[in-house]
């Protein structure tokens, strides 16, 4: 069965399923810098922290896992191996501190072992044992591009739950950090839908030369969580 949208209900019972929080990638254990942000009181409200994963999602990081999910997934979906490498080499390049470096590899590298157990594919299968081979990394938003593809999920609906799951993992960061609540939370969802909507207009739209990112405040309080001397998180 297909909606008026093109989705599958299969598609989107996987969509859902990888994109959720309690997929095992550990994403609840990176704040991406928020935790230094708000120790600093950068970050400290409802408003700020609107903000700041306003910027993350527009302008950041999101902005660059967008246009490697895209390139991934058209990549895959072409079952061209050596430019979804090529996608997964920048995506791999592009991060400004250790520690984004971790928090994309890691649940990269987490995410493709849990598709590939639960949910297998053969071209899937291929770029991953290509990778084992040359002891490569696995950039996140690549291997959730390349599966995403292989699963008939249209684009469009990959990035809006790619930018949506990244948005609420740094909301949920910042409840545990305290100085947001739940009902505050969701109103902070609710005002970044026509920022997710907006990102992936963007990402459709532009072309593999206008790739980067220009968020400096988060990339410097990145470095400086890596000497953080009390953290309850990994970025």
């Amino acid at each position: 069965m297909t909606d008026a949208d093109g989705v599958s209900g299969v598609a989107l019972y996987r969509v859902l399923a990888w994109l959720s929080p309690g997929y095992p990638i550990g994403a609840f254990s990176y704040s991406h810098g928020l935790e230094t942000a708000a120790e600093r009181r950068i970050v400290y409200d409802r408003p700020s922290l609107q903000s700041w994963i306003t910027a993350i999602v527009a302008s950041g990081t999101g902005r660059m896992d967008a246009d490697t999910l895209r390139d991934a997934h058209r990549a895959a979906s072409a079952q061209d191996l050596d430019a979804l490498n090529a996608v997964n080499r920048r995506g791999l390049a592009f991060r400004a501190t250790a520690e984004m470096a971790l928090e994309n590899a890691a649940q990269g590298r987490a995410f493709l072992a849990t598709c590939r157990a639960a949910w297998p594919d053969p071209f899937v299968e291929r770029w991953a044992e290509s990778l084992e081979n040359a002891a490569g990394e696995i950039c996140y938003p690549a291997a959730v591009g390349a599966v995403t593809a292989r699963a008939d999920v249209p684009l469009g609906c990959a990035l809006t739950g790619y930018l949506q799951a990244m948005a609420a993992n740094l909301l949920s960061a910042g409840l545990r950090l305290g100085f947001v609540g739940q009902t505050d939370g969701q109103r902070i969802l609710a005002a970044l839908e026509p920022v997710v909507s907006a990102a992936v207009a963007g990402a459709l739209a532009r072309g593999p030369d206008q790739f980067g990112s220009a968020t400096l405040v988060v990339d410097l309080v990145s470095m400086a969580h890596e000497t953080q001397y009390t953290r309850l998180f990994r970025s």
